[in-house]
């Protein structure tokens, strides 16, 4: 258990029985009164933000959080099966937790989770991924206006939109956040 005073941004708390992640702190300190802290604080599981008001010394529990960096080895239903680079344990990921992100995971990347008291909380998949361009359509000469893009489909399945010179069999990045186009890979 720790004081408010003590919370600092970045920090997971359990509050109110759900795991949070604190996005801001304000302290404040009235004309009349006694000085307190105006926390803003995101949940892990829904997103949610919640507002606390905390006294200066009102006790939190700050909770210990480990993560690391794992292997994603394969997909089993709704659960992504990640190992340890050190132990080589194996665990049980929900999907859910890698967000959009997730489609595009190839096996044998590397993934971070986190986990408190053996439970995973949050896992991030890499911001930049390179895939393969297994089916896309040929560029006809002339159609050349500037920022075209076609439909290209990856190697695991996802289809995005890439700029016409990009052709079947070419490896491209994609951002993973927003699903976008970066560069062709030589």
């Amino acid at each position: 258990m720790a004081k408010a005073s003590e919370i600092k941004v970045g920090n997971i708390l359990r509050y109110n029985g759900e795991l949070v992640t604190v996005t801001e702190v304000l302290h404040r300190t009235p004309g009349k009164g006694g000085a307190f802290y105006l926390d803003k604080f995101r949940n892990i599981k829904t997103g949610k933000i919640v507002e606390a008001r905390l006294a200066t010394d009102e006790q939190v529990e700050i909770c210990r959080v480990e993560t690391n960096d794992f292997q994603y080895l394969y997909e089993e239903g709704d659960y992504m099966v990640i190992m340890d680079n050190v132990t080589y344990d194996q665990h049980n990921i929900p999907k859910s937790l890698f967000g959009p992100a997730v489609k595009f995971l190839k096996e044998g990347m590397n993934v971070i989770v986190s986990f408190e008291s053996e439970e995973p909380i949050m896992a991030t998949a890499p911001n930049h991924v390179e895939l393969e361009i297994t089916y896309t359509e040929p560029a006809v000469k002339g159609d050349t206006s500037s920022g075209a893009l076609k439909n290209a489909t990856t190697e695991n399945g996802v289809e995005i939109k890439v700029p016409l010179f990009v052709n079947q069999g070419d490896k491209i990045k994609v951002d993973t956040r927003t699903g976008d186009y970066v560069e062709r890979v030589k």
